[in-house]
């Protein structure tokens, strides 16, 4: 019985109300506000309108009361008690923030201290025949806190290490300060009878082309001592055919009984990711039985697939890379944090949708950030539909932790056995990651003097998490930080690495006990640095980019939305503003207005990301993965995200299409030197053809041609050959010319090559024809004449999605971009905007449209200079 929906919401002055008077079953809250469940008090408030969005302007400065206050929850239902001795009840909240003490018609059955887990009740004792109440207190944080040591080290406030919360809601440099209150998981009451299944792991433990072992653990809680338990366990296939089954009887001492079952699957399907194959999962069911009773079903999708971390290649040098089914991946993917500030609300479709645009820019992994929540599981269901592997970082992010405390300890223990326990048998899971940073964060704090104590929270990540994966999960690897291994914890020759070079100008290569050094200069930060980094792995690495027009204008008052505001600087959480400048300043050159500021940071993060990224899978024999920092935002600021909180993707989204594609043509070329075209091929398909290089001037003439011959193996990166600069600018200068790599013979995307950087390009101003079609949902645009710079479509709505946006045009180049709702609904093209970075500042850039539907409309976007 789930027991979700609207409840009822009250606020109270700490020691203000009698708990048990506020938690009687037979209190009047007619006078209470209504707040959804799962949810948060912020939520409640701002539906009801009781407080400001604090996403728009400062206003979350404004709502920073609500974390000072006492907050109670009241829900009222009716039970069919049945009055059978042999049932149980058990009341289970799936999360609570944070310190929580439950009441259930008036009687207090317990409290919790823990969000970042679920916490279940017996409730048999308490619950009654017909109408009954649940209460629930929530504590302010400060009353469990403000007594407590104070850690030389915890990033953006110290007061966050002690509290089993998201370490986000305390603010972080891509988001503000939302201290979350209230009940974000959903709630149910359960009833058993006899005995109940209270942990199922189903794992595959070998597989080739005709077979696979499947090995199932099944722990079982009777009731009842003599009850004789038995279990039937069965693998279904897609169509619900009964692929193979086993049963047996339940076996052991005491109430608690666990027993192993071994299946065998003959000629099984097997589950990939989406860019090596189809991610085929089964139905997996056990049944428990109790004196020949059914009591209990545990139901859940199932794929049969192994993952392994490979840390030592055939050669026996360092490696990281991940293994499926026995084919070395190369992971293509991003960093994830919470899809929103307030976690609790969140809508699943938010979920789908974030995943489903992975999945469309050729992502094949995620990694679950450390200083969010361990994810819902619409997450995991959903990237075990789609074929994206999960990184999954245990929550300890950017900070020491009391490991010498036996409460905390013993709390930690219980979140992470329970964490381990619900997400292990999603097939997505492919690592256990012990913390975010931490391990390297140590070394350099202590280096630099600002950590002179112990490696407080190191028992968490080195003996307690890896204790308990031992007993629970012995199917994935387990790495005990990000980054992690070798001569300073981020070594490029051992293990996995965050590259802070780029953006952040942390000055490499460094040892473990040097003093870190930062440049903020033009070449400290720049993106060409990620040509010197030949890493076994890049789980961590990225740049800052605007939020598209329509999120930012939706957010800041009135007024303020423009260059150097106060309020477009509060949109970026990060330290030291200068380092996005410096990044332009080297690529495009300084913003001087809004318009340049959201085209200039948002195409250096794409071409950057583009440059780093090429770079990593040119040396996939060495390289085995690059995970972007981040895919998403929590709010609508200024961020490294790709997609930004209106689920509108910037540009570096849609390069990511093309340099994430599993098959990917490209050059490494420095200005002045030769060019050295390169073909990458991810798939398990050899590949065979014809790989053509064009030169051409601005205006469209083709000045140069070649042809190379390539055979690329499977999973494979291969040079197919160099040539000159100077020959192939045939006396053109290499400011006015673009080169284009294409394929008629494999799938490859097309790619564009500039020989210098996009300030120092001569591109003259271009006109661009604009056909739009509101019937098909289509916008076909032609560049007139003059190569078009960073095509841009605008509309002024969130969550809608654009086949192709942020490309560029050959002169008379045309495409054909098609637009759509996820959610089905027909997009409005009335207010569509089409610009491009050549357009001279006069030039028209917005169309007027017929109300309803329309015939086709030719735009002519000219210039005036």
């Amino acid at each position: 019985m789930e027991l979700s929906g609207l409840w009822r919401l009250q606020q109270f002055e700490v020691g203000q109300a009698r708990p048990l008077e506020v938690a009687a079953a037979g209190l009047d809250d007619r006078f209470w506000i209504t707040a959804q469940v799962p949810g948060d008090v912020h939520s409640a408030l701002i539906e009801r309108g009781l407080i400001d969005n604090p996403y728009f302007g400062h206003n979350d400065a404004k709502s920073r009361w609500i974390e000072q206050k006492e907050w109670w929850y009241r829900y009222a239902f009716n039970y069919d008690l049945n009055e059978d001795p042999e049932e149980k009840h058990e009341l289970t909240f799936e999360g609570l923030d944070t310190f929580a003490t439950i009441y259930v018609n008036g009687k207090e059955i317990g409290t919790t201290n823990n969000m970042l887990m679920g916490h279940t009740f017996d409730v048999t004792r308490v619950l009654v025949e017909g109408k009954n109440t649940i209460a629930v207190k929530f504590d302010p944080l400060y009353l469990h806190n403000r007594d407590k040591e104070l850690f030389q080290w915890s990033s953006y406030t110290k007061e966050r290490p002690w509290l089993r919360k998201a370490a986000m809601n305390f603010g972080w440099d891509w988001g503000p300060r939302m201290v979350t209150v209230g009940i974000w998981g959903k709630v149910h009451i359960e009833r058993k009878r006899l005995a109940k299944l209270d942990s199922v792991f189903a794992r595959t433990v070998a597989v080739n082309e005709s077979a696979a072992s499947i090995k199932l653990d099944a722990d079982v809680i009777a009731f009842r001592k003599n009850a004789e338990l038995e279990c039937e366990v069965r693998l279904l296939a897609e169509d619900g055919r009964v692929v193979t089954s086993v049963h047996g009887m339940v076996n052991g001492p005491g109430r608690s009984k666990t027993n192993t079952f071994t299946m065998e699957v003959v000629n099984p399907q097997l589950w990939w990711t989406h860019d090596l194959g189809k991610p085929y999962l089964y139905e997996l069911e056990v049944l428990l039985y109790a004196d020949g009773e059914l009591v209990d079903l545990y139901k859940k999708p199932f794929g049969i697939r192994t993952i392994e971390l490979e840390l030592k290649d055939q050669h026996g040098q360092h490696a990281f890379a991940f293994i499926l089914n026995g084919v070395k991946i190369f992971a293509k993917g991003a960093n994830w944090i919470p899809a929103d500030h307030f976690i609790g609300s969140i809508p699943d479709q938010r979920y789908r949708d974030l995943i489903d645009l992975s999945v469309n820019s050729n992502m094949n992994m995620l990694r679950i950030w450390a200083g969010g929540i361990y994810e819902k599981d619409v997450f995991f269901e959903e990237c075990d539909k789609r074929g994206v592997l999960v990184w999954q970082d245990f929550a300890f992010a950017n900070a020491l932790f009391p490991d010498f405390n036996r409460d905390f300890m013993e709390n930690v223990r219980k979140e992470v056995i329970y964490n381990i326990k619900r997400l292990r048998n999603y097939t997505s899971l492919a690592l256990w990651c012990g913390n975010n940073e931490i391990d390297w964060l140590y070394d350099m704090k202590s280096a630099g003097g600002d950590i002179t104590c112990p490696f407080y929270g190191e028992v968490i990540y080195h003996e307690l998490i890896p204790e308990a994966l031992e007993l629970l999960d012995d199917s994935r690897a387990y790495w005990p930080s990000s980054p992690f291994g070798g001569n300073d914890a981020n070594d490029p020759d051992v293990g996995d690495r965050h590259n802070w070079q780029v953006w952040h100008g942390s000055v490499y290569p460094r040892q473990f006990g040097d003093v870190p050094l930062l440049d903020y200069s033009v070449e400290g930060v720049t993106f060409k640095n990620y040509k010197k980094d030949y890493t076994l792995f890049s789980s961590e690495f990225g740049m800052h980019a605007s939020a598209n027009r329509y999120t930012l204008e939706k957010n800041i008052p009135d007024g303020q939305f423009y260059w150097n505001s106060v309020e477009m600087a509060y949109r970026n959480k990060d330290t030291n503003h200068q380092k996005g400048i410096l990044l332009m300043e080297g690529y495009t050159g300084i913003p001087s207005n809004i318009e340049e500021y959201m085209n200039f940071s948002m195409l250096t993060q794409a071409e950057g990301l583009k440059y780093g990224i090429e770079h990593y899978r040119r040396n996939k024999h060495r390289t085995s993965g690059s995970l972007v920092w981040q895919l998403n935002d929590s709010w609508p600021g200024t961020s490294w995200s790709l997609i930004d909180y209106e689920l509108l993707p910037k540009a570096s989204f849609y390069y990511a299409k093309k340099f994430y594609h599993p098959l990917l043509l490209s050059i490494d070329h420095e200005p002045g030197q030769p060019l050295h075209v390169w073909a990458v091929n991810d798939t398990l398909a050899a590949l065979q053809g014809q790989v053509l290089l064009s030169v051409f001037n601005f205006s469209g003439e083709l000045l140069y041609s070649h042809d190379f011959d390539a055979q690329v193996m499977p999973n494979e990166a291969l040079h197919l050959g160099s040539l000159d600069e100077t020959d192939i600018l045939q006396g053109a200068s290499p400011d006015q010319v673009v080169v284009k790599l294409s394929t008629t013979d494999w799938a490859a995307p097309d790619n564009l090559i500039y020989l210098c950087d996009q300030k120092d390009l001569k591109l003259p101003p271009t006109t661009l024809i604009v056909n739009v079609d509101e019937a098909a949902q289509t916008v076909q645009i032609t560049a007139n004449g003059i190569h078009a710079r960073m095509v841009k479509i605008d509309l002024p709505q969130g969550n809608i999605r654009f086949s192709d946006n942020f490309f560029d045009l050959l002169a008379g180049e045309q495409v054909t971009v098609h637009i759509s709702d996820p959610a089905g609904s027909k997009v409005s093209l009335k207010e569509l905007n089409v610009s491009a970075m050549n357009l001279s500042r006069t030039s028209a850039t917005s169309m007027e449209l017929n109300s309803g539907d329309f015939p086709k409309q030719k735009v002519v976007f000219c210039t005036t200079l």
